[in-house]
């Protein structure tokens, strides 16, 4: 969508985020990965690292990731369009509409822990329980699902970059995910799990700054009060249609809880079906993998929710002030879909430094996002394409140099795609919206694929492609029936995608336990337990090498069975290298085997803690304030921004502090590992010289 406005900082500056930010963390990752092969056990030249980073990563790292993952450019874009348009509601139905499904994803991440422990992805388990057929339909939802994605964060991304700077929206396409590419190619999952951690520590910091500046500073609004005053003069100027009284300060807001529900199944998809949070799952140890979904899913939460009440309120509160870029004007509905609410409100509260911190937040949002769906689309084309169908038998080295490939095919393929998208007309908003009906189909076969053993071939493609079926149908019908047309414009309307959203969503649920139901499965989960299995020696079982990763041909198999010293890690160049956790260190899944309760006991919690935290944030909170159609007091608005504020501060904690806590005594031995290397470097050149 072309800009009207003229832009507030300069192309350079657009450049300069966008190639030297990129290849400042594609340096970074250069030296974490020297340091990891050099001072630990874990290198990136072997599969089982680069992929699921040893499945061995603490739960405060998988939650940061979890943040990071499900931050998209929209998080922060399309939440501050929401709460522009539909008031106080809109952010908090972003946040609650999508945080269910992280919560919800921790009962998958135990079940695959519990069922499929060893699998790299969830279409290895679809393949070994359902065969080739069923694989190819779920291989089909899984990449459009993340080319979607990987579009979609383009396509938002370069809008508001272009917005801001004027740099050319193609040109900003294609270079955002060059460094990203570089960097992934370089680390790793594991490495790319730190660099995520940086994105979220300055997401982080610049979210708490705006929030500070808008809610306690000394410009254009400076207090919740002042920021009350002026939502309720907007109120009465501008009336929200279906909005109690018109206000954008109450929760009885009719297209903000149809918003909400196309958002439940809309992201539904988009985590249940997004191989980067079965690759987090899969990363993480057995016993923590609850702990980190639930975690994260309560820090991500505070993103959309502080961010969108923060300027997107923002902007609604400052359209008819002069330091507005549209003014006298109000936003136009292109700009309002395209997400420029929170651009436009940065702009206002702070000029060019406010441009510059929503472009860098902007930038880690989409990058952060952009290496997940990277390196999780590398491992399908790998392990499910090219290791499945073109050669079962391929080594380590050759597996690694296909996933190297595949990372950067997929960076121009959703490139492409985003270009698309811009060049016919379709937004950030209309994706958003048009997406949960393309692929809710296939989120609950994929579910019940690893929880339900009844769950049958037939149920598992009956409910995925007759949810697809259904969701393009209702769809098209409701834009015809309900607008009179079938335009970009009429199938982008709220109703047309819910009807879609939910035909999708049910459809697939209905059809996959009736047709199971008809002629169900009784399905043996030792079967995608023995996934990948880990050659055994007399001692047990061994640890995964890159000898028996579970990706050797039987023979090398074997040949490390009759050869157990071979088998044993390889270690660093340095005299005492630090070796892998003594959890991990001991048996590769002495949790499985030793620890079924525990296991049992992390699965009651999942369930426990996502329904209780999903009955909270979807209807205990919400739907009295919604029957109620109160409207909020002024101290009541205040009590509101300040648990905002405590929330973002607790997603902190929870995705810089605990990290850094649980890591600290690695780090430390690190350090010293790093010490005492150079100094007896020192020691050998000064010993040389005498």
């Amino acid at each position: 969508m072309a800009v009207e406005l003229a832009p507030i900082l300069p192309v350079g500056a657009g450049y300069g985020v966008v190639v030297g930010i990129g290849f400042f963390f594609a340096f970074v990752m250069m030296g974490i990965s020297l340091l990891q092969n050099k001072y630990t056990s874990f290198s990136t030249k072997t599969s089982e690292e680069f992929n699921t980073a040893s499945r061995s990563v603490k739960p405060g790292l998988i939650a940061a990731g979890i943040v990071s993952a499900w931050t998209w450019a929209a998080t922060l874009l399309q939440s501050s369009t929401v709460a522009y348009t539909y008031g106080v509601a809109g952010p908090f139905w972003y946040a609650a509409g999508a945080t269910v499904q992280i919560l919800m994803f921790a009962v998958l991440a135990c079940k695959t822990k519990m069922n499929a422990p060893r699998c790299h992805t969830f279409l290895e388990i679809i393949k070994v329980r359902y065969g080739t057929a069923t694989h190819w339909v779920f291989l089909f939802f899984a990449l459009v699902t993340n080319i979607l994605v990987g579009s979609q964060l383009l396509l938002g991304g370069s809008a508001v970059v272009t917005a801001l700077t004027g740099m050319n929206v193609y040109a900003a396409i294609f270079l955002i995910p060059l460094g990203v590419c570089v960097y992934v190619v370089l680390g790793g999952l594991r490495a790319t799990f730190l660099c995520d951690y940086s994105h979220t520590l300055i997401l982080m910091v610049i979210i708490l700054y705006f929030m500070f500046e808008v809610y306690t500073g000394d410009g254009l609004i400076g207090s919740p009060s002042a920021m009350y005053d002026l939502l309720k003069k907007a109120s009465s100027e501008r009336p929200i249609d279906g909005n109690q009284d018109g206000s954008y300060l109450t929760m009885k807001s009719n297209s903000a809880l149809v918003f909400g529900i196309i958002q439940l199944c809309s992201g539904s998809g988009t985590v249940f079906l997004d191989q980067a949070y079965w690759q987090r799952a899969i990363a993480s140890r057995p016993k923590t993998a609850v702990r980190a979904y639930i975690l994260g899913g309560m820090a991500w939460f505070a993103i959309p929710f502080g961010f969108a009440t923060t300027l997107g309120l923002a902007a609604a509160a400052l359209t008819d002030n002069p330091k507005f870029p549209t003014y006298p004007d109000a936003m136009t509905s292109s700009q309002v879909s395209a997400g420029l609410a929170s651009a436009f409100a940065a702009s206002a509260l702070l000029g060019k430094s406010g441009a510059v911190a929503l472009l860098i937040t902007l930038f880690m949002a989409v990058t952060s996002c952009a290496s997940a769906e990277l390196i999780a689309v590398s491992s399908i084309l790998t392990f499910d394409v090219y290791k499945s169908y073109i050669k079962p038998a391929a080594s380590p080295e050759s597996l690694i140099l296909v996933a190297h490939v595949n990372i950067c095919i997929f960076g121009l393929v959703m490139a492409i795609f985003a270009i698309i998208w811009n060049a016919i007309g379709i937004d950030l908003g209309w994706l958003f919206l048009v997406m949960g009906l393309l692929i809710g189909g296939a989120v609950f076969p994929a579910a019940f694929a690893i929880t339900w053993k009844k769950q049958s071939k037939a149920g598992a493609i009956a409910g995925a492609v007759g949810g697809l079926i259904a969701g393009i149908a209702a769809w098209l019908i409701e834009a015809k029936v309900y607008y009179g047309e079938l335009t970009v414009s009429s199938t982008g309307q709220n109703y047309p995608t819910l009807a879609g959203n939910l035909a999708a969503v049910m459809t697939g649920l209905i059809l996959t336990v009736v047709v199971s139901l008809i002629k169900p499965d009784n399905f043996d989960w030792e079967i995608t337990r023995n996934i990948n299995p880990i050659p055994r020696t007399l001692d047990g079982v061994s640890p995964p090498t890159e000898k028996n990763s579970g990706l050797d041909t039987p023979d090398e198999s074997n040949a490390d069975l009759e050869k157990p010293k071979e088998a044993e890690p390889k270690k660093s160049t340095t005299e005492d290298p630090i070796l892998r956790d003594e959890e991990y260190e001991a048996s590769f899944d002495a949790n499985i085997e030793h620890h079924p309760s525990e296991l049992a006991s992390a699965f009651k919690l999942a369930c426990w803690a996502s329904g209780i935290l999903t009955f909270l944030m979807d209807f205990l909170i919400p739907i009295p304030m919604f029957l109620s159609h109160y409207v909020f007091s002024k101290g009541f608005f205040t009590g509101w921004i300040v648990i905002s504020f405590l929330w973002v501060f607790s997603s902190a904690a929870i995705s810089i502090i605990l990290p850094i806590a649980e890591t600290a005594r690695f780090f430390q031995e690190l350090i010293q590992q790093i010490s005492k290397d150079m100094k007896g470097k020192r020691r050998k050149r000064t010993q040389g010289t005498a």
